[in-house]
């Protein structure tokens, strides 16, 4: 799928500069429309069929082979290395050479990457591998979303505050899926994740495997590939995306993670048992945001923004707006006046109409998405300072539907 490179980013639409250097008023911005939006590539090409596709090639019951270009191997792995984007990989040879010389093999040697899905977030993209099925379906479309239930926010990532797993996300994952059909199913993280709610409705089926060091990781996802004729193994490294938000993609801590990322994946290509293939994959890409007005536009302070809306959702470049009753067309218009030439700005139905939280919506889903969702082009970032301190104070973000957020590797290596 074709993206258009992102716009430099300017002045909200409200104030632009002249090409003779003077200042003159935007008085009529265009808001930019919903179906420019490059959605991802559900069903053929995104992270919500890549598990499918090789459970289809296990002979898995239920399971299509939607990545059409993977050919079956009897032992796969998975390797997710959160924030490591198809952008930010091309541009660091230097730091990961081994990686780097795996790109021509990427979705299965056409050099060419897949998508993450909308919004490109953790919590979105691990629900999405693991389900196999895309955010409208599975029900956690962005980082914190409105509850029905409730009528409060919900973080999907830390799982705050709590509501019942199986309710939240009722579908089985592939690898329970794969576990019944006879495979060894296994994941290699973290002891942190072992059981949190995200793992238990996103992850969960067959062995988990909790290591500390990375290193450690890679030998067990090795091992538990060897350890039967048929294996569907995942496994996970979380810093890099870390580095990333703390100090930016841009930065020498960043690029210190990546060189450390490149060595584990060489690691385990090193011990893959025959039959074997390793899929290099991430959840999303990032993009460092400057730290200035024109770049960072904070909800908190603007009277505008904040007109008629109950509560902000989402993150700084995927957001969630829910509206008071009877304010919804308001917030939609203010919002597509004020941001809309920097942000796709389209109400639930226009988002779901676009598919960009794929092919279909369940009717528990609906309401959690935002009566307005605003996906950012630019490199601008809709901050909260106040209500989301620590979240506005990132450096790399993510979340919209830019190449840079989109674009993830499918790098492969074979025994």
């Amino acid at each position: 799928m074709a993206h258009p490179p992102p716009p430099a980013a300017h002045d909200r639409g409200r104030f632009a500069p002249t090409s003779l250097g003077s200042a003159s008023w935007d008085t009529d911005p265009e808001p930019l429309p919903v179906d420019s939006a490059p959605v991802p590539e559900y069903g053929r090409g995104s992270l919500a069929d890549l598990l499918p596709t090789l459970a289809a090639g296990l002979g898995v019951p239920g399971m299509t082979a939607g990545i059409t270009e993977l050919t079956p191997a009897d032992r796969n792995c998975v390797f997710l290395i959160d924030g490591l984007g198809w952008e930010q990989l091309r541009a660091h040879p230097d730091e990961a050479p081994f990686l780097c010389s795996l790109l021509g093999t990427s979705r299965g040697g056409t050099g060419r990457p897949i998508t993450a899905g909308y919004p490109a977030t953790t919590a979105t993209s691990l629900a999405s591998v693991g389900t196999g099925l895309p955010p409208g379906a599975h029900g956690l479309p962005g980082y914190t979303v409105r509850d029905p239930a409730t009528g409060a926010l919900m973080n999907q990532l830390r799982w705050q505050p709590w509501t019942a797993p199986a309710v939240w996300q009722p579908y089985p994952t592939v690898f329970q899926l794969a576990q019944q059909a006879g495979v060894h199913a296994a994941q290699v993280s973290s002891p942190t994740f072992a059981n949190t709610p995200l793992t238990k409705v996103a992850l969960s089926g067959g062995t988990f495997v909790g290591q500390l060091s990375g290193e450690d990781r890679m030998d067990s996802a090795a091992a538990q590939l060897a350890g039967a004729d048929r294996a569907l193994v995942y496994t996970y490294y979380s810093e890099v995306d870390g580095a990333g938000h703390r100090f930016g993609v841009d930065s020498d801590t960043w690029r210190g993670q990546l060189g450390h990322v490149d060595r584990l994946v060489q690691r385990l290509a090193e011990q893959l048992p025959p039959r074997s293939a390793l899929y290099v994959t991430a959840d999303h890409g990032m993009i460092d945001v400057p730290f200035d007005e024109d770049h960072r536009i904070d909800f908190d302070e603007d009277w505008e923004l904040k007109a008629g809306v109950a509560l902000l959702g989402g993150e700084g470049r995927a957001r969630h707006v829910y509206a008071v009753p009877g304010a919804r067309g308001d917030v939609l218009t203010c919002w597509r006046e004020v941001l809309g030439e920097q942000f796709w700005v389209a109400s639930r139905d226009e988002a779901i109409e676009a598919g960009w939280f794929g092919p279909r919506i369940d009717d528990r889903v609906y309401d959690r998405i935002g009566d307005v969702v605003a996906a950012a082009r630019d490199d601008v970032l809709l901050i909260a300072s106040e209500r989301e301190p620590k979240e506005s104070a990132m450096v790399g973000n993510h979340g919209s539907m830019t190449p840079a957020e989109q674009l993830v590797p499918l790098l492969e290596v074979r025994s």
